[in-house]
């Protein structure tokens, strides 16, 4: 025999059945935070029981190998994996071929071995250009400054040792340029000369063409040149001792 119970009865038990669950969840998920509370985190360092250690490492290869086939599979990547155990055992997973992914990996190691070497060479003759870059617009600065004081300017700073230096540089300068400034002189007068006794000789073979006489300036082909000397010089004014009488 069946009893029927109102609606809300039937509503209120089935809130009563969520709300226990909730709570029961609930309950269950504080525990497990609470447990992992106490357990702690993993610290990373070696374990030294080794029965421990030795379990350790089996869990853990095992999800190493099986995330490393679930990576070549998923993702179609080319995975290789190496593992030498604490006694030396060798545990190994290929997605293709081992020897394949090494020679891959050494070839693309070279590569990045040559990369990094050109950007070494690259950075290197870049701080090169720098330093040289720094020393040029150093030595700028003191041509600039060496100028300055060569036209009068800037002389403040200076003591009487640079002064006279500076007097002595600018004398030798001088004569230096007055030198060569002579030296040109010399030599012009030299091609004015040869140009003149042309023209004579010119001169001369057009009057016996033209049946005329020499002109009285030019009876010998080669007039000597009498060279005057003079007590002009060219230069700085030499001190001279006055001597009294």
């Amino acid at each position: 025999m069946f009893r029927v119970f109102p609606g809300f009865y039937i509503t209120r038990l089935a809130t009563a059945t969520i709300s226990g669950h909730r709570a029961w969840r609930l309950s269950v998920k504080q525990y497990r935070i609470k447990e992992n509370m106490v357990r702690g985190k993993t610290q990373m360092k070696r374990i030294e029981n080794a029965a421990s250690r030795q379990v350790t490492f089996s869990k853990r290869r095992n999800g190493l190998l099986k995330k490393a086939f679930e990576l070549s599979v998923l993702c179609d990547a080319e995975v290789a994996l190496i593992i030498f155990s604490p006694r030396g055992k060798l545990y190994e997973f290929s997605s293709s071929s081992m020897s394949k992914t090494i020679e891959r990996y050494e070839k693309r190691e070279k590569d990045n071995i040559g990369i990094n070497n050109k950007l070494a060479a690259v950075d290197q003759n870049t701080q090169n250009v720098k330093e040289d870059a720094q020393s040029m617009a150093k030595k700028i600065e003191l041509l600039e400054i060496s100028k300055q004081k060569l036209l009068g300017k800037g002389l403040e700073p200076c003591s009487l040792n640079e002064l006279n230096q500076l007097e002595t540089n600018l004398e030798q300068s001088l004569s230096r340029i007055r030198e060569r400034k002579n030296l040109l002189f010399r030599q012009q007068i030299e091609k004015l000369k040869q140009e003149e006794k042309r023209l004579k000789e010119e001169n001369a073979k057009l009057r016996q063409t033209c049946g005329m006489n020499p002109s009285p300036w030019s009876t010998s082909t080669e007039e000597e040149t009498m060279e005057v000397e003079t007590e002009l010089f060219i230069g700085p004014p030499e001190r001279r001792r006055i001597q009294n009488p």
